[in-house]
């Protein structure tokens, strides 16, 4: 990865030294119809030359669409993209999608000042009035989007998944605890107590002691099960790290709260309650141990939802652990679900006929009725009003829409990759089955779920999804945050698994976090913080 990222910065010094394609020139055919080359991820069930959203953007706004494609393997994604970044051979617009690969915060600003980027200011305020109003309005999302020096290179999807919020959840077996007769716990201690009761009382009923009271993944943050449980000692965003307390920023896995939390978690290992697989195992591995082809073995596993780590029958068996009463604290991991990485660019190829249509398309899909068309599909085919009767998933709102889920796929929209308008009150608009243990039903259980981890975060958090780092310390940046949070995260699986000793070891980890540079780290976030306050 290193070595494509040095071919990029060559590459991209090269092109623009000799001046490639400048936008000037017009791309439209005698018909005054737009040629215009699209990069975009797409599922196997896809084919954007014949799906129907294209055909109406087509239409519509006067484009004939080209399109470089990827899958949505974000490895093989990300690759992708930035080879053709470095091969010089990149499109008019990237279309893409925050959870396969995107523009991260870091590269919009590089590019953008290489001129690889344009910036869309002009072209937003002209052109795409329904942005122009969310960036007017919505503070957040302003500074997310707009750059230090004021420009906007990339537009984020503004998506406000709600379950998406607290993502960080633990979702217990509740039919080993009925079978056991015993409460939801709402402690530390109490936890503990339901662990080992699920690893000695056979609660699977097979007569074996095969059970695995909590597991977890190492594929992503939200898989781990660190934050749940630290953040009842120290507050844990399982991003950053950070903390503020009266605007003062600090880290928290320097604090006295992170080794109780550590010395905690110690504990559940060491009476084998913990998975040793937990601080290891890929999502596929997980998965296999939910799915468990004789008996259910697992009691409780960290995930923003049970089909992380089940999807048989059995996942109705899991229910959401409420954040859990620490000494300290009951907090839970919060996080804005818009970040300042760019899914939709315009690069210095782009005509100035491309630059207006592409803004045109993508403002149509900050309406309601152009993400509806654009993400979901055709109506009557993919998704219908609702009817007398139906239930939003936020049953305080009126219903907006009620997805189908035909058993063929329509091929009617873009879906991800124009999933850029999704305010929290168009998605608490959709319509849900009332019983959350169906697929139907599905949206429901996590809003339901997430209702019980609402408000538990901090009255003050790092708004890491919208720090910008200015470009001078950027590479400096880069290196701190990597070697910093890997050896937290490394050294407290160490601490967990018994391989450090708290008692012995923590002093040096101290001091091997301060010889990383973590001083440093809390300075540059708390530049970095302020000018957040001040926009």
């Amino acid at each position: 990865m290193k070595g494509i990222k040095f071919l990029i910065v060559m590459f991209v010094a090269l092109l623009i030294i000799s001046g490639c394609d400048s936008g000037e020139e017009t791309d439209q055919d005698s018909d005054g119809v737009t040629n215009m080359s699209v990069f975009m991820p797409k599922s196997d069930t896809m084919d954007l030359e014949t799906n129907s959203f294209t055909k109406f953007a087509e239409e519509e706004f006067g484009i004939n669409f080209t399109f470089q494609t990827t899958s949505y393997d974000s490895a093989a994604a990300q690759e992708r993209r930035q080879i053709s970044l470095a091969s010089g051979d990149y499109p008019d617009v990237f279309f893409l999608i925050n959870w396969v690969d995107s523009f991260e915060a870091s590269e919009v600003l590089r590019y953008g000042k290489q001129g690889v980027l344009i910036p869309l200011n002009e072209l937003i305020e002209e052109h795409a009035p329904n942005l122009s109003q969310l960036l007017e309005e919505n503070d957040e999302y302003r500074r997310i989007a707009v750059a230090p020096d004021g420009n906007i290179y990339g537009v984020p999807q503004f998506e406000e998944c709600f379950h998406c919020t607290w993502s960080n959840k633990i979702w217990i077996n509740t039919e080993w605890l009925e079978e056991l007769g015993l409460d939801m716990p709402t402690t530390h201690e109490e936890f503990k107590d339901v662990l080992i009761a699920f690893k000695e009382q056979d609660p699977n009923g097979n007569g074996q002691q095969d059970e695995i009271p909590l597991s977890g993944s190492a594929a992503t943050i939200y898989e781990s099960i660190i934050p749940f449980l630290m953040n009842g000692f120290v507050y844990d965003d399982a991003r950053s790290r950070l903390l503020v307390n009266n605007g003062q920023v600090d880290f928290a896995p320097v604090t006295e709260g992170w080794r109780e939390g550590l010395e905690y978690i110690h504990s559940l290992y060491a009476e084998g309650l913990i998975d040793s697989g937990a601080f290891t195992q890929n999502n596929d591995a997980y998965r296999q141990l939910g799915n468990n082809a004789d008996d259910v073995i697992l009691g409780a596993g960290a995930a923003p939802h049970p089909k992380t780590f089940i999807d048989n029958e059995n996942e109705y068996d899991f229910n959401p652990l409420p954040p859990l009463q620490g000494p300290n604290h009951q907090y839970a991991a919060y996080t804005y679900p818009v970040f300042n990485n760019s899914t939709f660019v315009i690069t210095n190829k782009a005509s100035e006929d491309v630059q207006i249509k592409a803004i045109q398309l993508l403002d149509y899909m900050f309406t309601e009725e152009g993400s509806t068309r654009a993400h979901f599909g055709v109506e009557g085919e993919d998704w219908v009003k609702p009817e007398d009767g139906d239930l939003a998933i936020n049953e305080e709102v009126e219903p907006i829409l009620n997805q189908l889920h035909p058993e063929d796929p329509t091929n009617n929209s873009w879906g991800a990759s124009a999933q850029f308008f999704q305010p929290r009150e168009y998605r608490d608009g959709w319509v849900q089955a009332e019983d959350i243990y169906t697929d139907e039903g599905y949206e429901r259980r996590l809003q339901e779920a997430t209702y019980l981890y609402e408000g538990k975060e901090p009255r003050e958090q790092f708004p890491y999804w919208a720090a910008w780092y200015p470009e001078e310390v950027q590479d400096e940046y880069a290196t701190l945050s990597t070697n910093i949070l890997d050896n937290v995260e490394q050294s407290a699986v160490r601490f967990i698994t018994g391989e450090l000793s708290l008692e012995n070891d923590w002093d040096d980890y101290i001091a091997g976090l301060e010889s990383l540079g973590v001083d440093r780290y809390i300075e540059l976030n708390q530049e970095v913080y302020n000018n957040y306050l001040s926009e």
